[in-house]
């Protein structure tokens, strides 16, 4: 099996740009579980009925926050989240998705956008699996 480039760890800590939360075009969409939406609403003082028909829309099965692709995130205030506390699954587990964790697009792609690459603490092979699970987890949950 062929060796992560993050199986000695990965350095990385947020520097709270607010980049993530910004359109890149296609990658600007915000998807959410029910448990997502459940502690959104909470933050926010709402039912995750009125939470979900405020700020939501599901398309071909899928939950996602209303904002396109082209909208910076909803939640976005002064470059910090609004719902920090209960933010979704997607944008906890930033950037340790499936489709930015290989070296090419890691150091490409990402450190390109998000000052947090290559800074602060650094993450076992272990902290970025235990992350990576928790985001295909969701990805499979999207339409609950």
């Amino acid at each position: 099996m062929k060796k992560k480039f993050w199986s000695d760890g990965i350095k990385f800590q947020c520097q709270g740009s607010g980049n993530c939360c910004v359109s890149r075009g296609g990658y600007g969409y915000v998807y959410v579980t029910k448990s997502d939406r459940k502690a959104m609403a909470k933050q926010l003082g709402l039912t995750t009925l009125s939470f979900t028909a405020k700020y939501c829309d599901q398309e071909a099965g899928i939950w996602k926050l209303k904002n396109g692709p082209t909208d910076d995130c909803v939640f976005l205030e002064n470059k910090r989240c609004g719902v920090y506390q209960g933010r979704p699954t997607q944008c906890r587990t930033w950037p340790f998705w499936p489709e930015v964790l290989n070296a090419k697009t890691w150091t490409g792609e990402v450190a390109a956008f998000c000052p947090g690459v290559g800074k602060g603490k650094v993450w076992t092979a272990r902290e970025v699996e235990e992350q990576l699970n928790d985001q295909i987890k969701s990805e499979d949950a999207y339409g609950s």
